[in-house]
């Protein structure tokens, strides 16, 4: 399998773009906006190989939580890889967690994702993305440390993991975002 691809951008097109890594040109399908980037650029791309009968194709990210997102997209029963690139590109990782962890649809819908597929979604990851480890995995440090004082003060994992799901993003410090967390505890 084909973990990452680091090599110089060749072509862009409108969902992919070809890599070249070391004379060989990969075409990798992308959701991440690629208008930023130029002819031989160097990328890395972490990639997900999938391979069906006739068709072998390559789909990368900058983030490797976007590939662990996609790749839990692609667990929901009637979402294949195009579809999933296209939700993770409408919708965005954070939006995802966010719809799922509390149990609204309508986050997804507002992203542009139909009703039903986004009421399908939250069906079916509700018990892959949930609780404090799922959250402090796609949000990073800063908040597992949050999330650990307020574990501190007694509260439970999951309910760090609640009370900071809704946190505004210009909140950037630690000691504020536990400040926030307990105000809305």
């Amino acid at each position: 399998m084909i973990s990452f691809l680091k090599g110089k951008i060749e072509e862009i097109g409108e969902s992919y773009a070809v890599i070249n890594v070391h004379d060989v040109g990969y075409k990798v399908y992308t959701s991440d906006d690629l208008t930023g980037y130029k002819s031989r650029e160097s990328v890395k791309l972490h990639t997900h190989h999938h391979i069906r009968e006739n068709v072998m194709d390559l789909f990368g990210f900058f983030d490797k939580e976007d590939l662990i997102m996609f790749e839990i997209l692609l667990t929901v029963s009637g979402i294949g890889p195009k579809s999933a690139l296209s939700i993770l590109g409408k919708a965005g990782r954070e939006n995802i967690i966010k719809a799922v962890s509390s149990r609204n649809p309508d986050i997804l819908a507002s992203a542009g994702i139909g009703k039903k597929t986004a009421e399908k979604l939250v069906a079916e990851l509700k018990d892959k993305l949930s609780g404090a480890d799922c959250a402090v995995k796609y949000f990073g440090a800063d908040f597992s440390e949050a999330a650990d004082g307020l574990v501190g003060l007694g509260y439970s994992k999951n309910e760090a993991a609640e009370a900071l799901k809704n946190l505004p993003p210009d909140i950037r410090n630690t000691s504020d975002r536990i400040k926030w967390a307990l105000k809305n505890l």
